[in-house]
């Protein structure tokens, strides 16, 4: 049996009453792309947070390949594999594109010289911001902070990529852009866990798809199974959830 790239098992956090993690387990095998859904409020965000090291669970563990990374600061995930965006993009503002990335590339991936200044370079080119590489990302647009936000996450040489809503903002054929993105850099052997609103970019790339809710996964399974289920669109009542399928 593969050992998963990533697991958590028996994951806990509160607070204060408030619940956002239950005794949560999710696994994630190498290269696999798995989304997550779920009702504002429901502790996805939290749940990246605690995978990246920025918070850290009430209990449980979080092991990574097999090793306990529990007791692992933030910058030495990063370090091991584990790259993330956020939902609201948090560039270096006073610096350039350029070196937006290239601070990842040598933290992150651990690049010096010219191979951190060529992934850096690359990286930006990928995602469509070859021509704003030497632009100040504090001047940047909404959509171009989004693009530099996965870009970052992919210049650092991720082995595990956390998507948070990267495709909220975007236009259609922006989102699809990022799709295929996305899928290629998956079909490299990139395991992507991804949390998005925007449905029916999840149902193009995953294949499989988990439903947080109060703090529990209440479905884990084939995107469009899980969907149809109707506990996981019971809890999305007052919110917008639509597929491909539903829209044809």
């Amino acid at each position: 049996m593969t050992e998963p790239v990533l697991a958590l098992r028996g994951i806990s956090k509160r607070f204060g009453e408030v619940v956002v993690a239950e005794d949560l387990d999710l696994t994630v095998a190498p290269g696999e792309a798995i989304g997550i859904v779920g009702p504002n409020g429901a502790g996805k965000s939290t749940l990246f947070s605690m995978i990246a090291g920025e918070q850290k669970p009430d209990s449980g563990a979080i092991s990574m390949l097999g090793r306990d990374i529990s007791s692992l600061p933030a910058q030495d995930r990063t370090r091991i594999g584990i790259g993330r965006t956020f939902q609201i993009p948090r560039p270096f503002e006073g610096m350039s594109v350029f070196e937006n990335l290239l601070v990842f590339a040598t933290s992150g991936a651990g690049l010096h010289g010219h191979a951190a200044y060529t992934r850096a370079a690359e990286t930006g080119e990928r995602v469509g911001l070859g021509d704003v590489l030497n632009a100040q990302a504090g001047s940047l647009g909404l959509l171009a902070r989004k693009r530099l936000e996965l870009a970052r996450g992919l210049a650092s040489d991720p082995t595990v990529l956390l998507l948070d809503e990267v495709a909220g903002g975007l236009t259609e054929p922006e989102v699809a852009d990022l799709v295929e993105l996305i899928r290629g850099v998956q079909q490299e052997g990139l395991a992507i866990v991804w949390i998005e609103h925007v449905v029916h970019a999840l149902t193009q790339t995953v294949r499989r798809l988990a439903c947080l809710a109060g703090g529990r996964l209440i479905a884990d399974g084939d995107p469009f199974e899980v969907l149809d289920d109707p506990v996981v669109r019971e809890v999305y009542l007052g919110t917008t959830l639509t597929t491909e399928e539903d829209t044809a």
